[in-house]
Parts: C-alpha cells; structure tokens; sequence
C-alpha cells in the first residue's frame, strides 16, 4: 500500500519520491502563473494574450520531452 500510494509512480517516470515531488509542485507554480495570466487577460484582453498558452505548450514539452525515461504504452482496448 505504501509503495503504491508514495513510490510506484515515481518511479514509473525513472523519479524518486522526492525528484517528483518538486517537479510536480514547479508544475503547480507555473500552472498558477497560467491561471493568474489568464484571469487578468479575461478582465484585460490587451495584456497576456499568449501567456497561459505558451506556459501550458512549456509544460507539455518539458513533461513529454524533459522525460528521464519514456512512459510504457498502455493499451486500454482489444480488438
């Protein structure tokens, strides 16, 4: 139970507990950074055009390509 709850993800993404936590809590504050963007560019829609975008396609990049290690396939279908 511990180690599924604390360790078997880590370690699917070739992270320890603790590399992943702060990879997933600098996650948390660039997500922040989006949503804030956002709400002032819905108040204001001449600031922060791009920016919740561009962070959010950062992300992307930086979690698929920035991978130590490339996720296994899941097939969640048969034919």
């Amino acid at each position: 139970m511990i180690d599924e709850l604390f360790f078997k993800h880590p370690r699917s993404v070739g992270e320890s507990y603790l590399e992943h936590a702060q990879m997933a809590l600098s996650f948390a504050a660039r997500l922040f950074a989006a949503a804030f963007a956002c709400v002032i560019h819905a108040a204001l829609p001449g600031v922060f055009q791009r920016t919740g975008s561009r962070i959010i396609a950062e992300l992307y990049e930086r979690m698929v390509s920035g991978r130590r290690r490339p996720l296994a396939v899941e097939i969640d279908y048969a034919i």
